[in-house]
């Protein structure tokens, strides 16, 4: 077997994004929000970009004239004489200052933001003051009520324990008998019973159930009000009442039906998740990026929400140092690389404004019906029609809509709703499956809750209303996204 090595040339293409593409495609898909923090960011890292501020006119201000100082005089002590009228002059400057400081008003206090030695905000310490302050978890609420409790040592060593295996709803999630450990605790099964009782007595109310059913009674019997009826409903009649068989709890508890709907009307004033009312949870701010708004055309305006965004410029100072000859090359490296970076930045910025602009036009171009009339008429949409009619690769116009909001006459709506599938009726009418979904939610709100729609009479009802013929594990799946319960869980006695 003999080795060699041979040399082969071949001739291939391939894409390679270059570095100012890369980060125009980057901003692109930026929301406002991401944008403004991407802008703050580049500041921050780029010497040679600044924001361009609008100078204000500067307005002089009249030179106050010279105070007439004649009354004051030179204190010239002669030996000449005694100097009586020397010695009365010093005598009543006590009585002139306090005149002058009365008058004065009030001294300025200094901001407790300012730099002492330049008088300038200090930007850390106001943005430390002005943080909100961290919400107290669930766990450490616990931990201090259960700190205030008086118990057996064992009882609160088990109860610290007990604790620390709730979840974020506020259920034990494992099982008493799981926690009793001979070899690690000294506690017993006991212990665990008794810190159990105690911690269901903490704050929220309903803390440490092991499960819905046992949430339910304890806040039950810490409501205000007289919920016996209640409890006994719960603790008798579980099964029927997760089932919806109201008429055979009315039977087993020898009432009326009547009595039961005011009864699940008050059980619903109760929390199924306790421990959610404690603690950070953290809701993301949505700020639009498009308004589109009614014109007396007929038509719609669309303009993009640019107005927080400052306006940006490379330095005058940092450019014509590029152009001295003084300049030692490394420096002027160094210049025209972050000057490069920073009209990339800022072309880039120009770029998705442009392309957000023209590809939400032609968004309300073609789903004008349903700026008009509502959900109800929103038609389907490829992202490729909207790629052809702006002039784009499909991908873009997808970074253009991701994470981006339109604020409109419907509503603050996410611009990639628009995008969506749909089907023919039979007269050719086209029909998205977000408008499907809306009329199914339609046609369930204003049904007979004491005979409410299977999935095939649903599916009956979309296609009187004119979606076309929809198959029934479609009408099925399309109400499991709404968050509609079946007919049986549906209905009211």
């Amino acid at each position: 077997m003999k080795l060699s090595m041979t040399g082969q040339m071949r001739m291939e293409q391939k894409m390679k994004l270059a570095p100012r593409m890369i980060q125009s495609m980057e901003v692109l898909q930026l929301p406002f929000l991401a944008l403004q923090e991407k802008i703050e960011a580049e500041l921050n890292s780029n010497p040679v970009l600044e924001v361009a501020e609008e100078q204000s006119e500067q307005t002089e201000l009249p030179q106050s004239e010279p105070e007439d100082v004649s009354n004051e005089q030179e204190l010239v002590i002669r030996d000449d004489s005694d100097n009586v009228e020397d010695f009365q002059r010093l005598d009543s400057i006590g009585d002139d200052f306090t005149d002058n400081l009365n008058g004065a008003g009030p001294m300025p206090r200094q901001s407790s933001y300012q730099n002492v030695s330049s008088g300038d905000p200090d930007k850390k310490l106001e943005a430390l003051n002005n943080t909100a302050a961290q919400e107290q978890s669930l766990l450490d609420s616990l931990k201090d009520q259960w700190r205030m409790i008086d118990a057996d040592p064992l009882v609160e060593t088990a109860g610290e324990l007990i604790i620390d295996y709730l979840d974020e709803k506020g259920y034990l999630s494992v099982r008493l008998e799981q926690l009793h450990n001979k070899d690690k605790h000294a506690f017993g099964l006991e212990h665990l019973q008794q810190a159990l009782a105690l911690v269901q007595k903490l704050d929220p109310t309903g803390v440490g159930a092991c499960d819905l059913r046992e949430c339910l009674l304890l806040q039950m019997h810490q409501f205000p009000d007289n919920m016996s009826f209640e409890i006994r409903m719960v603790q008798q009649c579980w099964d029927h009442l997760l089932e919806n068989h109201l008429p055979k709890i009315a039977k087993k508890m020898n009432c009326s039906l009547e009595q039961i709907n005011r009864a699940i009307e008050r059980m619903s004033k109760l929390d199924t998740s306790p421990g959610l009312r404690v603690g950070h949870h953290e809701n993301h701010p949505i700020t639009t990026d498009v308004i589109v708004e009614p014109d007396e055309a007929d038509g719609y305006t669309v303009s993009l929400i640019d107005t927080r965004l400052p306006n940006l410029r490379v330095n005058d100072f940092y450019q014509k140092m590029t152009r001295n000859r003084d300049i030692d090359d490394k420096t002027r490296q160094f210049l025209q690389k972050n000057i490069h970076s920073a009209q990339w930045f800022m072309d880039a910025i120009q770029q998705r404004k442009r392309t957000l602009l023209r590809v939400t036009r032609a968004i309300v171009k073609h789903q004008k019906v349903f700026f008009d009339k509502g959900k109800l008429h929103l038609r389907p949409l490829p992202m490729a029609v909207i790629a052809d009619e702006v002039g784009v690769h499909l991908a873009t116009v997808s970074r253009a809509v991701a994470g981006k909001y339109v604020q409109c006459p419907q509503g603050i709506l996410p611009l990639r709703g628009f995008f969506s599938g749909g089907m023919e009726d039979q007269t050719g009418a086209e029909h998205s499956w977000d408008s499907v979904k809306a009329k199914l939610q339609e046609i369930v709100d204003n049904e007979d809750k004491s005979k409410p729609f299977s999935d095939d009479a649903l599916r009956k009802q979309l296609t009187e209303a004119g979606m076309g013929t929809i198959a029934r594990r479609t009408v099925a799946k399309y109400r499991k996204i709404l968050n509609i319960p079946t007919a049986r869980f549906r209905k009211r006695y």
